[in-house]
């Protein structure tokens, strides 16, 4: 039996302005949330044994260009997720957080190390990290996940959405390899979110128009 990740992160997937003013979570980011909420309640006892069990909500702006402010206080995507998965009664079996000043995936990941959203929680291949998202994603973000917090193969736990979210194969192929070789070498979120930035500099002077980091799909 494969070991039950008692600390999920979950990767949202955009969010949208609605008629009222405000802001909404696309459905794919519902979905997500969802499938977090979905998979605590299936593993409902080792959450509650765990102390150090929690979900975290990933996201800020992430489908908004490139300087917007974006949504206020308490409508940033970790924070509509978070509030959807406690409609949904999360809270009576796991803590939530919210991390919410994101706009892409490696500042998903840099951003929750960095605000100690994981501290003290350890993983292990008997205590693995579950990553929630849809599958064309989850490479992508495991390949992340090895540069931030430098685990990989079972200390990752893949919680993968099902339904459809249609994301070019191409496009999401030109990611994963564009942050292979882009973030070489790294290891601390510090440098890897000055390298993104630099890469997002050095695409926009080339004409690359909203950037390095708003192109990749999350």
């Amino acid at each position: 039996m494969m070991p039950t990740a008692t600390v999920l992160l979950v990767f949202g997937r955009g969010v949208v302005a609605d008629d009222g003013g405000g802001y909404r979570l696309t459905d794919e980011s519902a979905a997500r949330t969802g499938t977090a909420v979905a998979y605590v309640r299936a593993h409902a006892a080792a959450f509650r044994r765990d102390p150090a069990a929690r979900v975290v909500f990933t996201g800020g702006y992430p489908h908004g260009p490139a300087g917007e402010p974006g949504p206020p206080a308490g409508f940033r995507e970790g924070e509509l997720m978070r509030a959807l998965a406690h409609d949904a009664g999360l809270d009576a079996y796991v803590r939530s957080d919210a991390e919410t000043r994101s706009r892409t995936t490696l500042q998903n990941l840099a951003h929750t190390v960095q605000d100690g959203l994981l501290d003290p929680a350890e993983f292990t291949v008997d205590r693995p990290l579950g990553l929630v998202s849809h599958p064309w994603h989850l490479p992508r973000v495991r390949l992340l996940a090895g540069r931030v917090l430098g685990l990989s193969g079972p200390t990752l736990r893949d919680v993968p959405v099902t339904g459809p979210d249609p994301v070019p194969a191409r496009r999401e192929r030109a990611a994963r390899v564009a942050c292979r070789l882009g973030y070489l070498g790294l290891r601390t979120p510090e440098a890897l979110l000055r390298r993104e930035r630099g890469l997002t500099r050095a695409a926009r002077l080339l004409g690359g128009g909203r950037g390095f980091a708003a192109r990749r799909p999350g």
